[in-house]
């Protein structure tokens, strides 16, 4: 993980430079992350799968670590990304999909997890066990949280031991609320303070030195603390630079290690720049880019209602909705609206709970009948600039034809735009 331990050291060196972490398992999301790259002659794209997108019990993808490395590839080696510039993470890689349990068994599983990761080459490891297990009290205790941290890091070593060229970094720690974004309504958010963030530090040093991990220790990139910046179904909780000024000066001394900002997702591009420029190096994005998936995806469904007979349609939103409402698991703990306002939280929250229903063969079925319909009746410019603007502009840029793909890509590499930017100022 040298590209990653090397931009790091340039920031902590005074530059203001920082990392994207896409955290995405689309198809349509990695290539347009792997093309926008492409264009952008970016030195690295970080991807990186969750707990419960990816373990060995298959996750919510179907897919173990092997597996979602060899996905990655596949589509790195369709647009000609070259291997050598990509690196994969994981993310809250834990006990958190195994919380039903008691916690020495929700702990076994989440080290076999850690160590398939690092098996399977994925470099950059976040190790949180923040999430209470069946038999623990809630909240779960610092010193618990670090100790069980310091467990999976042990497995982790274990399993990297064969290839120590190629030994994994570390995050450590958690934000607040919990992964996705918020459940419930937000006003304001509590920022970490400069105390907390160095406490959380100063006892995950000494356990993982307790463990003989003092490698390991060196090899710790960044702590994951909440700078102000969340996201719920309908509101943005933006970045205030002023309330974390005193968090973000406490990560200046602190040698190899910056701060991991998660649920960055819709923040402005001027507080993208803001919280690279205040140490907030790593910025994790994953509902903001599937968020812009189905944007266009509902723009090329309003297109084609406007050029293709009813008798023709795919009705791709149609059948996303039916398919949500007929298996509400995804959903059901966070919507709690009814009637029409349920349909639009459906929809359009900010939280993108959509995301989880792509794969379901009905909707797959409609969205290839999607594009087999708008290859077959190319959409006309003016529509594109009625609906998908971003994409417009590439087509008339010479970027993207009017392929249906093309289009979606468009419109997600107007999000990566924004991260590219703040990651890398002076390009």
């Amino acid at each position: 993980m040298e590209l990653i331990r090397n931009l790091i050291d340039r920031h902590k060196r005074g530059e203001a430079i920082g990392i994207t972490s896409v955290c995405s398992a689309h198809p349509l999301v990695i290539e347009a992350t792997f093309r926008h790259a492409l264009r952008n002659a970016g030195p690295l794209v970080l991807i990186e799968a969750t707990s419960n997108q990816v373990n060995q019990d298959g996750g919510y993808t179907g897919m173990v670590p092997t597996g979602f490395r060899a996905f990655v590839e596949e589509i790195a080696a369709r647009t000609g990304f070259p291997l050598d510039r990509l690196a994969l993470g994981g993310d809250h890689l834990g006990p958190n999909a195994w919380t039903a349990l008691p916690a020495d068994e929700a702990m076994a599983k989440a080290e076999i997890m850690v160590a398939d990761y690092v098996r399977a080459g994925f470099g950059k490891i976040h190790l949180d066990c923040s999430m209470s297990c069946a038999d623990d009290p809630v909240p779960l205790p610092e010193r618990t949280i670090a100790e069980r941290a310091a467990r999976l890091c042990r497995a982790a070593e274990a399993a990297s031991r064969d290839d120590p060229a190629h030994a994994p970094v570390y995050v450590i720690g958690t934000e607040v609320p919990v992964p996705g974004g918020a459940a419930e309504d937000l006003d304001t958010l509590a920022v970490t303070t400069s105390e907390a963030a160095l406490a959380t530090l100063d006892m995950h040093r000494d356990l993982f030195r307790e463990a003989g991990l003092d490698a390991a220790w060196d090899r710790v990139i960044a702590t994951v603390v909440q700078p102000g910046v969340e996201f719920d179904h309908m509101k943005v909780v933006d970045y205030r630079p002023a309330a974390a000024a005193a968090l973000s000066a406490a990560i200046v001394p602190v040698d190899h290690i910056v701060f991991e900002a998660h649920s960055t997702d819709y923040q402005r591009p001027d507080a993208l720049a803001a919280l690279v420029r205040d140490h907030f190096a790593i910025l994790k994005v994953g509902p903001g880019v599937t968020f812009a998936l189905r944007e266009a995806l509902w723009a090329l469904d309003a297109i084609e209602r406007e050029t293709v007979d009813a008798s023709q349609r795919a009705g791709l939103r149609d059948t996303v909705v039916a398919r949500m409402k007929a298996a509400p698991g995804n959903w059901q703990r966070y919507y709690h609206e009814t009637g029409a306002a349920l349909d639009l939280q459906l929809q359009y929250s900010l939280s993108d709970r959509i995301r989880y229903y792509w794969p379901d063969p009905e909707i797959a079925a409609a969205q290839a009948r999607l594009f087999d319909n708008l290859r077959a009746a190319v959409p006309p410019l003016p529509l594109l600039s009625q609906y998908l603007p971003a994409a417009y502009v590439a087509v008339r840029a010479g970027t993207a034809s009017l392929d249906p793909v093309d289009l979606i890509v468009a419109q997600i590499g107007a999000t990566l735009d924004a991260y590219h930017g703040a990651c890398n100022p002076d390009a």
